[in-house]
């Protein structure tokens, strides 16, 4: 039996309800959801102060609307339609800064303002932005391009018109299409569908309410326009966590779960992929993404080593931590249980291993070892301390390719002697040998023809 098929312990099922109920108190939110997400499927959901339906209840999500925009910019990668190294100018013409590449702008390193000129975008109508020079201003670079990463809204308004643009739909017909169809996400929406919750801004010196607007943001909508629920966000944090095929696959999504950018040197606990935030939290990695907007602030985080997503949502401007109340609903569920292994099983006959390779190589005189896994693909990873690993995929041509780690992208092949006997591994160069600097062995710049010795 694995862990998908069992509930969750009551005991961590009241530490959840408190973690939300405390999150609710103390963030002073007119209502707060939270849900649980573990392999793939909504295991938990819970909401205190004013909530219909704790999973299925309408929040407006903000800036996690982002990691929306990227997925339909990957998928035209993956279809051949663009390249993330190409410049914008190449798909999107005439916006005055054609010359950074896909990838600055998913990445947010393209040096991009954070925000349109005024009147303050997120409570504005977007129809006082009908063009993309409204959006851009006369100043539309803060940074130069590549130089740092730099958090913009108006790079993924130019990523959606970029969407909008080489597929020939509008961004929102071409997100319900691709994504949110597939994935099954039928109360994610770019305007509210009841029941779904008012946005307020609580006074900070008393409790009183005021009324948010709720406005329909235009060309910035790719950035921050959408209302989900918590439970079409757990799952879609799982899609991020394993992919879909018929959204995008699974090495793309790893992909963008990759840190693209580098952290800021006041936070060294976060960084950013393509359209996804990352972060340490708890000795874990999350991904994810936060999100706010006037009357709303939004958090969905993702350990894909434990297995478990949580989302929180709440209809106020400011106060609750969502993005810290959903890092610690993570650790939760994944301190008071932990993932269950998957039961080991056989490689299938179809799939036998070059047992030939396997076992310890030498790179000088680190220590790794060669593990055969299913496909014919190989791990390589260091036997002692810490050191440079990789998984390999199998390739036609009888070598493997870098799947992760320091080797990613990197070739690893075999170097055969004349007489078809193995001399070592290559990989990126670096010449692994069966044994530590044996004299006769193909080492570069040779082995002392003395061998080893003690000293004298």
């Amino acid at each position: 039996m694995t862990s998908s098929s069992v509930p969750l312990l009551p005991s961590t099922e009241r530490s959840l309800l408190h973690r939300i109920a405390v999150g609710q108190s103390e963030g002073r939110t007119p209502s707060l959801v939270g849900a649980v997400a573990r392999e793939g499927r909504l295991v938990w959901a819970g909401g205190r102060g004013d909530v219909v339906s704790a999973a299925d209840t309408q929040y407006r999500i903000g800036s996690i609307t982002k990691t929306f925009t990227a997925v339909l910019v990957m998928r035209l990668r993956d279809e051949g339609l663009l390249g993330l190294d190409d410049s914008l100018e190449k798909h999107l013409p005439g916006t005055g800064v054609g010359g950074v590449t896909v990838a600055q702008l998913l990445s947010h390193t393209a040096g991009l303002s954070a925000e349109p000129p005024a009147p303050w975008w997120e409570r504005t109508p977007g129809a006082l932005r009908p063009d993309l020079a409204d959006v851009l201003g006369e100043r539309p670079l803060a940074h130069p391009p590549g130089r740092g990463h730099h958090y913009s809204n108006t790079g993924y308004t130019l990523l959606g018109s970029l969407v909008s643009a080489v597929r020939g739909v509008p961004w929102e017909e071409a997100l319900r299409t691709e994504v949110l169809e597939p994935l099954g996400m039928g109360r994610t929406t770019s305007q509210p569908v009841a029941p779904h919750a008012q946005g307020w801004a609580v006074h900070p010196w008393a409790d009183v309410l005021l009324p948010e607007p709720a406005e329909d943001l235009g060309l910035m909508a790719p950035a921050g326009q959408l209302w989900s629920t918590a439970g079409d966000l757990c799952r879609f944090a799982s899609f991020l966590a394993g992919g879909d095929d018929r959204v995008l696959a699974a090495r793309s999504v790893r992909e963008m779960r990759t840190p693209a950018a580098p952290p800021t040197t006041a936070d060294w606990d976060g960084g950013y992929g393509l359209g996804v935030q990352l972060a340490r939290r708890d000795g874990r990695t999350l991904v994810g993404h936060t999100g706010s907007l006037p009357g709303f602030v939004a958090g969905l985080w993702l350990s894909v080593d434990d297995d478990v997503a949580a989302v929180v949502l709440a209809n106020a401007t400011s106060g609750p931590q969502t993005g810290v109340l959903a890092a610690d609903l993570v650790r939760i569920v994944a301190e008071a249980e932990p993932r269950i292994p998957e039961t080991w099983r056989p490689l299938p006959e179809t799939d036998a291993p070059p047992l030939s390779l396997t076992g310890p190589w030498y790179w000088g005189t680190y220590a790794y070892g060669l593990k055969a896994l299913a496909g014919g693909d190989v791990e390589l990873q260091p036997l002692r301390g810490a050191g440079r690993g990789s998984r390999f995929r199998s390739l036609p041509d009888g070598t493997w390719i870098g799947l992760d780690g320091y080797y990613d992208g990197e070739v690893l092949r075999v170097v055969r002697r004349r007489d078809g006997s193995v001399s070592h591994l290559d990989l990126g160069s670096f010449a692994f040998t069966r044994e530590p600097y044996e004299p006769g062995d193909a080492v570069p710049g040779g082995v002392d023809e003395d061998g080893w010795r003690g000293t004298r």
